[in-house]
């Protein structure tokens, strides 16, 4: 079918291969039985030429096939998650006015779940408590008021839902690493500097952040990290010097820039270095389970760092598909270079803001290809942008999204599949739960953790990931980790 996003070859090994990961992305139809299956299909399989691919449901049945009876695709079409569908419209519209609901029974009463139900929900599909998600808003809402607002913070925070000075200034500090009146200054300044948990571990959040000696964005030199960014539409440089208890940073543009883009580069530091990764829950959990402490044995206070926007995780996802680490990242710099705004004042120490999705839509498919970037991979990196630039894929909604969601809306993206949307959740949007089946490297990992004679597959990955929710997020870096094989 041309509508089609994935080749024959592709489909036809995704239903071979029994894969539920791909449900949803295609039906297959049988010539010779006139029905149509999901991937998953248990049913024995048919010969290669005698399958048929089908963009949903319609198509199938529009080519006269009936519905298997043993993986009931009809049934898997017309799933409707209730539960799902009563927790995101919870959480738009805590988004819309935490200070709507005083404490979680407020939240219950209005999703008409029970509490342990909700917060069932809350875990699966949005990898975090109902009580963290509704102070997380509340703060991001005291700080998007403080951009705009001369009102005192205190004031916003009675406002907008915290019931005293003491729970504020503690959750707004460890969400933001600056204490209320340091994030009001921030916004009028060109520097800022961000307190680090106590159990940071510097030594291997630098090595992380440093791995790409060679990239053309950011740098590590010693303790000192620097990123350009592309703030308030011009060139900008943030520099981070990295202490024993807190980020020094400071921001270096031809003009002053605006309180959001500062509000931006404060959030670019936050993530590129894990401070909004709380490491303890996960430790604490795997000391008190048989044979699970060794994870984070010598790594406490690992976090994982996030890259500095959700547009950055999209293209790594795509580009770091199916290739060693090196050739991943040779070809992101080549993108860089190739999609590069040049400075002639060298206010970027030779570096080079990360592209946009505008800046990549522009390209076409054989401008990719003389850099060693697959057709295939050319069209997924450029058609992925276009999408974007389009409003196809809206990247703050996504941002907003559940987990759920968002894996739904990536992997109808041609070019990204289950690993790479579980990579994007992890990297790009911070879920703290999710698992990128499939990676060699966490293969390999588990393999040698829990001593087994072969490689895990995917049924077996997940199953051996169980005792590690809801944190397999960071649980899955503790893994690459011990391989010394960062992703």
């Amino acid at each position: 079918m041309q509508t089609l996003k994935w080749s024959r070859e592709e489909m036809l090994a995704r239903f071979v291969a029994r894969d539920s990961e791909w449900n949803g992305r295609f039906i297959v139809g049988v010539k010779t039985t006139g029905i149509y299956c999901l991937p998953s299909c248990p049913a024995r399989k048919p010969k290669a030429e005698n399958a048929m691919f089908f963009e949903d449901e319609g198509q199938a049945r529009d080519a006269g096939l009936r519905a298997c009876k043993r993986c009931r695709p009809d049934n898997f079409y017309k799933s409707f998650d209730p539960d799902l569908e009563a927790v995101e419209a919870l959480v738009r519209a805590i988004h819309e006015d935490p200070a709507r609901f005083h404490n979680v029974g407020a939240l219950v009463a209005e999703s008409g779940l029970g509490k342990t139900k909700l917060s069932e929900a809350f875990r699966e599909h949005f990898h975090e408590s109902p009580a963290s998600l509704l102070t997380r808003c509340r703060v991001d809402a005291v700080a998007r008021r403080l951009r705009t607002d001369k009102t005192k913070p205190l004031e916003l925070a009675f406002e907008l839902g915290f019931e005293s000075s003491s729970s504020f200034h503690d959750n707004f500090a460890k969400q933001l690493a600056l204490r209320p009146g340091e994030y009001k200054k921030l916004l009028t300044s060109d520097s800022f500097r961000l307190r680090l948990p106590d159990d940071f571990n510097r030594e291997r959040t630098l090595k992380l952040i440093g791995r790409d000696g060679a990239s053309l964005t950011e740098r590590l030199d010693g303790s000192r990290f620097e990123k350009a960014l592309r703030l308030d539409g011009r060139d900008a440089l943030l520099t981070v010097e990295v202490g024993p208890s807190a980020l020094s940073c400071r921001v270096d543009a031809a003009r002053e820039l605006s309180p959001l883009a500062m509000a931006t580069a404060h959030r670019v530091a936050l993530r590129m270095f894990g401070l909004s990764c709380d490491p303890t829950p996960l430790e604490r959990q795997v000391r008190r389970t048989k044979g699970l402490h060794r994870l984070t044995q010598g790594r406490a206070g690992l976090r994982v760092l996030l890259t500095a926007d959700l547009y950055e995780a999209l293209l790594w996802s795509i580009i770091g598909q199916q290739v060693n680490l090196p050739f991943a990242m040779a070809l992101r710099s080549r993108l860089v270079e190739l999609t590069a705004r040049r400075r002639r004042d060298g206010q970027l120490a030779g570096l080079i803001p990360h592209p946009t999705p505008e800046a990549v839509a522009k390209l076409d498919y054989a401008d990719l290809q003389p850099h060693q970037f697959s057709r295939r991979k050319a069209e997924y990196v450029i058609d992925l942008s276009r999408a974007i630039v389009s409003g196809e894929l809206d990247l703050e909604e996504l941002a907003r999204s559940s987990a759920t969601r968002v894996s739904k809306t990536l992997l109808a993206q041609r070019g990204i599949g289950p690993w790479s949307a579980n990579y994007v959740m992890m990297r790009g949007l911070g879920f703290g739960d999710s698992l990128p089946v499939g990676d060699s490297g966490l293969m390999a990992s588990l393999k040698s953790f829990f001593e087994l004679d072969e490689r895990p597959d995917s049924q077996e990955t997940r199953e051996l990931m169980k005792p590690f929710r809801p944190y397999r997020s960071l649980a899955c870096l503790h893994l690459w980790q011990r391989l010394d094989t960062t992703q």
